[in-house]
């Protein structure tokens, strides 16, 4: 599909189907003469008809009379302005997209005002609305007749009345990303295996060459520096484990950040085996974090900003079940020395982290953020559509707020309520990898923050509600969403600022 910027205006653009926004109240005069003149009246006799108010989330749509340059059109609510986000634009962008191909157009256009004077933002959110909806996941499908029939039409895509091809260009580079973020978390786990998220990194290495480094370790290298907790993990498997440094670096002083992905391909549960409706059948999403990862780290790399050292980092492993497995009651010895007694197996992203924030702080980074799929409890306090935050750095989740609410990603900052860490002692080891009932998410984080000693900055993002959906909705389809690649590329890009 080719989206580009024209200078047509909708006075005098023609094609297939043109989409028009307003705010809530009323047409705008240009609106008025716009129906007068060229569309006979269609839009409102659609308004009347369907006592449209231009609220967010909401539209109308219909055939355009003969003899008319267009054949159809539709009217896109945006809401008050007052209340304006650029989330509206990239679910309005959608919602035209996917109305298009149901409609069977193949040339449209869409007319949208711009979201605060910015002729590039708006450009790339409605672009970023557009491929998000559009992306289909069907590699694991034998195709049918029926399939074919509901292929997308769309060919082409205009933007009136802008000069912004940069802002497109920006926004399909940050759809590349998260899509490769809902394929590697769609795709199964004898497909997604860590020796696949390890080529998936040396494939974005490998693509820019003169902005990337790759080192992955293998167990014996692991072993070698301590990693005791994540090895522990992974003993069971009859997959190796895969530890991933993919390092972005431009400038001659660069900023240097963090970013540190869960990364299991499949978590059975361990010896505390997940049973049937736990979820088991899902735990190919347990890697979200790591997607998430890549998928920022394949962004950044097109982007190329400067002035930036970001370290994406990796354990990849799976928590199976064998002979082999840790025991509830082992004592794992993480890569910093500190003692973990293992009370529940399947509290086991954590123990990767542990490994991973100890390699990410051995680099000394201004900032750390870690992210993963780690807690239940943390959907049971936010839900599915908002994940968790919690931070040592004030400034450090404001740059992380800010950067999800202009990405459309929901976060809500938690306490790091120290007092909890009392039920995580061990007597016979520093301390356990698990708590009680309560406060699940807060003493998750709590554990991780153990193993982050010299970087004052650290952020951890419970990602486990919205990195997955059942059901179509806005610009995500059922399936991996991607969640939260805009949110991490923006928080990289603001630390090079």
């Amino acid at each position: 599909m080719e989206i580009r910027a024209v200078s047509a205006t909708p006075q005098t653009w023609s094609g297939d189907a043109l989409v028009l926004s307003m705010y809530s109240g009323e047409l705008s005069p240009q609106l008025q003469d716009l129906d007068r003149e060229r569309l006979g009246g269609t839009l409102q006799e659609l308004i009347a008809e369907q006592k449209f108010k231009g609220d967010v989330n909401t539209s109308v749509s219909g055939r355009v009379g003969t003899g008319s340059q267009i054949k159809k059109v539709m009217l896109i609510g945006l809401g008050e302005p007052a209340k304006a986000n650029t989330d509206n634009w990239r679910k309005a962008a959608a919602q035209a997209t996917k109305w298009a191909n149901q409609a069977k157009v193949k040339t449209l256009a869409l007319h949208f005002p711009l979201f605060n004077a910015d002729a590039e933002l708006t450009a790339q959110v409605v672009t970023e609305g557009v491929l998000l909806a559009s992306h289909q996941d069907k590699r694991f499908k034998s195709k049918s007749e029926e399939e074919d029939k509901n292929e997308p039409t769309l060919e082409t895509i205009e933007l009136l009345e802008s000069n912004a091809q940069a802002g497109i260009d920006r926004g399909r580079l940050v759809c590349e990303g998260v899509i490769l973020a809902r394929e590697l978390v769609s795709a199964p786990a004898n497909v997604v295996t860590p020796a696949k998220l390890a080529e998936t990194a040396q494939e974005i290495a490998q693509a820019h060459p003169d902005r990337f480094a790759l080192e992955i370790l293998e167990r014996e290298q692991c072993q070698a520096l301590g990693m005791g907790a994540f090895l522990g993990v992974s003993q069971a498997s009859d997959l190796p484990p895969k530890f991933i440094h993919l390092t972005y670096k431009q400038g001659e002083n660069p900023v240097k950040v963090a970013i540190v992905g869960k990364g299991l391909t499949f978590d059975s549960g361990g010896l505390n085996l997940k049973t049937g409706g736990s979820g088991i059948e899902m735990m190919k999403i347990d890697m979200a974090g790591a997607a998430a990862a890549l998928g920022c780290a394949h962004t950044i790399g097109a982007l190329q900003p400067q002035n930036l050292e970001v370290h994406f980092i990796i354990a990849a492993c799976e928590n199976m079940i064998s002979g082999r497995a840790m025991h509830p009651g082992d004592i794992l010895t993480a890569a910093n020395g500190k003692t973990i007694e293992v009370n529940n197996t399947d509290a086991e992203g954590r123990l990767t982290l542990a490994d991973a924030l100890v390699f990410a702080d051995r680099l000394e980074p201004k900032a750390i953020v870690d992210l993963a799929t780690l807690t239940g409890a943390c959907i049971v306090a936010l839900g599915e559509g908002i994940g968790g935050l919690w931070a040592t750095d004030d400034e450090l989740a404001q740059r992380l707020e800010q950067s999800a609410k202009a990405a459309g990603e929901k976060f809500w900052r938690m306490p790091l309520e120290e007092a909890y860490w009392e039920g995580m002692k061990s007597p016979i080891a520093d301390c356990k990898n698990a708590g009680g009932r309560y406060g699940g998410a807060i003493t998750a984080a709590l554990f991780l923050k153990q193993f982050v000693e010299k970087t004052t900055a650290w952020a951890h993002l419970d990602v486990a509600g919205p990195v997955w959906t059942e059901k179509e909705s806005g610009y995500n389809n059922s399936g991996g969403t991607g969640y939260p690649v805009r949110t991490l590329v923006n928080w990289v890009l603001s630390m090079a600022s």
